[in-house]
């Protein structure tokens, strides 16, 4: 799969990741926090034609998600979005 395909499918994935997951406590607000920044680097780099800083960003964003969620700061039901146990 070429990266721009990968791109777009990591950009929605987290999208839906961060409309759907829910803030349990402070340090999970802070992971949501962060990840929305990383989520608007990935379309500011893409948008600059950067697609391997953008693929990274996509990255992260859905990596601070899923962190929160494995610790338990963050909830996340949807086992298609988040790393499940």
């Amino acid at each position: 799969m070429e990266l721009d395909k990968k791109y777009e499918k990591y950009l929605k994935l987290t999208e839906k990741a961060l409309e759907k997951v829910k803030i349990i406590d402070e340090k999970g607000k802070e992971l949501v926090k962060l990840s929305r920044c990383y989520f608007e680097d990935a379309k500011h780099f893409k948008n600059k034609g950067d697609l391997v800083n953008a693929f990274s960003a996509v990255n992260y964003a859905h990596a601070f998600l899923d962190a929160g969620v494995r610790i338990g700061v963050l909830e996340g039901k949807d086992s298609t979005l988040f790393m499940s146990e």
